[in-house]
């Protein structure tokens, strides 16, 4: 049986018409194998989430360079778990200081990425992830018999 390969919605939320970085890492992610959906400039966060069920994703990443990243996360990442999609990694890059990241850790969303890191490990943090994700999973399904 083949192996599944991971699913990420790459977004950009707000009003931030930058998005070279947004290609850069769908690209990148494609090349490790992913399946990538690239949402496109200018998406909602009630868009960004009816994407992610749509296309049952394991990763929302989402880009962010306007500075909304205190604003932007959390609402995605409330109203993925509201859709019962708590077991989806909410990530991501941009300009986001350290205290913001780490506020954003708090409550639920994962390692942020910043200028400097290299798209190989912005991709071996996702699968590690999602690996360790389905381990627990697995291990905590009944057995079938």
């Amino acid at each position: 049986m083949a192996e599944r390969r991971i699913r990420v919605l790459v977004a950009k939320p707000g009003l931030d018409g930058h998005d070279r970085g947004a290609k850069v890492i769908a690209a990148a992610l494609r090349d490790a194998g992913m399946e990538v959906i690239y949402t496109g400039l200018h998406q909602t966060p009630e868009m960004i989430a009816s994407t992610a069920l749509q296309e049952d994703v394991d990763v929302v990443a989402l880009s962010i360079l306007s500075g909304a990243h205190m604003t932007l996360f959390p609402k995605v990442k409330r109203l993925l778990d509201e859709q019962g999609m708590g077991d989806v990694l909410v990530t991501g890059g941009g300009i986001i200081p350290a205290e913001d990241a780490e506020a954003l850790r708090d409550i639920g969303v994962g390692r942020l990425f910043t200028p400097g890191t290299t798209t190989a490990e912005a991709a071996e943090y996702i699968s590690s992830w999602v690996e360790a994700r389905d381990a627990a999973a697995a291990a905590d399904a009944p057995e079938a018999g």
